[in-house]
């Protein structure tokens, strides 16, 4: 039976904001689990949990191997003064790493419980990132068999355990092996081995292996990702909803004298000042880092390091919160090709993550709409599909009027639109439909303006776009040329090519298809009522 140990607070995309509750404690999410060293630690435990860090996560391969016996008698917590929830991983980087390590699946499930592990993971066969698909398929099969066998030696009263799926770069695999999550009471999912092809910046791959993942696992399952600590990459993968990280990142560069930033990394010998504001670069410039003791100036950089992660964490919190994790993805995505490929893959699960994402929030922030990849927005899809799929304007071959390049939002708001209304209401014209069409989203009602979020958004866009656009006004009225009998295009003089265009896409759908074109508010509106009053008349005759 699978324990109810995780609760979700907040949403966005399909990333989340919950709670992990664990015998020394909650942990929220997302975060990450610094790696600890159990035999040698750069920076202290008080440092890292002063910065924020609730959990913590070190080797129980290590430590049973260097400091069995103190393990033993200690418990884990006291072993390393540490009071919160502490994670241990079992020997599975080891095994990637050489090869093989020198103890059971059976021994190591019991030892960490004896020490006292919060969270704990069985010993895995990682798959890495250069396996074949044969390697990759027998460390599948060999991890599945190891879980089986550990459940047997898990007390399962304090300890969380995590299932390690595997199958690295091929889908099918991981898709396979996280299914046969869903056989067995684990607590926690892990993906693992990604290591290998970050160190390549192939973030794009991660995004799919995480995907193959999570569309199989229940929502309420807390999912880790092993190896993964760049600030850089985090929001893209809590966007798919990962939960957790560790990484020993903040220390590796250190000791290569990086700096981690949410944007990348850079050395420290390029640097002429850090574009940073945390404790040790408010304090120290580059030059006096440089002129420091080795070991000091690790130890300095690392805790930079871990300040600019931890602030990376709450940046996709406070996005989570808002609402605006994809503005977020947005922004990151610039910051290095890489990313920008990561996103398009993201992209590519837009259906999976519009069913996790909250439309609308109690407190409502708007959005910001750049190029045709804002296209993919799940408000963006969302709104497209109600359009064409449930929405069914209430009259029968009515006259629409459509305002092309009316920018004031919202529409019913504006001293065309409240003139215009006022003439129909005047003259009883219940048979006329006011639509604006709006760059993004296509045509718009005029009862819909005010929805979130078509009166809630701030727009650029170029001809990409609007060709989209295009596409999508014409299938609104394909869908319902029975509800009007006339079409009617307002636009300025100025912008008539777009009048022009979306002519030549209805032609063929309205034999009675008409173009007005204006330079001021005064005359569209005036001609605006001559068409309605006309095609009123002669309806009724």
């Amino acid at each position: 039976m699978v324990r109810e140990i995780f609760e979700i607070k907040d949403k966005s995309l399909a990333g989340r904001i919950g709670e992990i509750l664990t015998a020394h404690g909650k942990i929220r999410t997302p975060t990450l689990f610094p790696v600890i060293n159990p035999i040698s630690q750069e920076v202290s435990l008080e440092v890292i949990k002063g910065i924020g860090f609730e959990a913590i996560i070190t080797n129980a391969y290590i430590l049973k191997k260097h400091r069995e016996r103190e393990a033993l008698e200690k418990g884990i917590h006291e072993l390393l003064k540490f009071k919160g929830p502490i994670v241990t991983d079992s020997g599975g980087y080891q095994i990637l790493e050489y090869g093989r390590v020198d103890v059971t699946p059976e021994e190591i499930v019991i030892f960490q419980e004896n020490i006292g592990s919060d969270i704990a993971v069985i010993l895995d066969v990682p798959t890495g990132g250069y396996a074949s698909y044969e390697e990759a398929k027998w460390t599948v099969e060999e991890t599945i068999r190891r879980a089986i066998i550990s459940l047997k030696y898990m007390k399962r009263d304090k300890t969380l355990w995590v299932f390690p799926v595997q199958g690295g770069k091929y889908l099918d695999l991981l898709e396979y092996h996280a299914r046969k999550a869903l056989e067995l009471p684990y607590d926690i999912v892990s993906i693992g081995s990604p290591t290998q092809i970050l160190e390549k910046y192939d973030y794009a791959t991660i995004i799919h292996m995480i995907a193959a993942v999570k569309k199989v696992l229940p929502p309420s399952m807390p999912v880790h990702l092993f190896g993964a600590g760049h600030p850089m990459f985090i929001p893209f993968a809590v966007a798919l909803g990962v939960d957790t990280f560790d990484s020993a990142s903040y220390i590796l560069y250190a000791k290569d004298e990086r700096l981690i930033f949410p944007h990348g990394t850079m050395r420290l010998k390029e640097l002429s000042e850090i574009p940073c504001s945390c404790p040790i670069c408010s304090k120290f410039t580059p030059q006096e880092l440089m002129e420091m003791e080795k070991s000091e100036r690790v130890k300095y950089i690392a805790i930079h390091n871990l300040y600019a992660i931890m602030q990376e964490i709450k940046r996709v919190r406070q996005a989570i919160k808002e609402n605006t994790l994809w503005d977020l993805l947005e922004e990151r995505s610039r910051c290095h090709p890489s990313l920008f490929k990561a996103f398009k893959a993201l992209i590519q699960y837009r259906t999976y993550i519009k069913q996790y994402h909250p439309m609308v929030k109690a407190e409502v922030h708007g959005i910001f709409l750049y190029d045709v990849l804002s296209l993919h927005r799940p408000e963006i899809i969302q709104y497209h599909d109600k359009l064409l799929n449930n929405y069914n304007p209430a009259l029968h071959e009515g006259i629409a009027i459509v305002l092309l390049d009316i920018e004031e939002k919202p529409l019913t708001r504006t001293e065309f639109y409240t003139k215009i209304r006022e003439i129909i209401d005047k003259n009883n014209l219940k048979n006329v439909h006011i639509l604006v069409f709006m760059p993004y989203f296509g045509i718009v009602p005029e009862e819909l303006c005010e929805t979130f979020p078509l009166s809630q958004h701030e727009k650029e866009y170029d001809d990409n776009v609007l060709d989209y656009t295009m596409n999508i006004t014409e299938k609104y009225f394909r869908k319902n040329v029975s509800a009007y009998s006339k079409v009617v295009l307002v636009v300025k003089k100025e912008n008539k090519k777009l009048a022009e265009t979306l002519w030549k896409k209805l032609k063929a759908l309205f034999k009675n298809l008409e173009r007005i074109t204006y330079e001021n508010t005064a005359e569209a509106i005036d001609k605006v009522s001559h068409v309605m009053r006309n095609s009123s008349m002669g309806s009724s005759l």
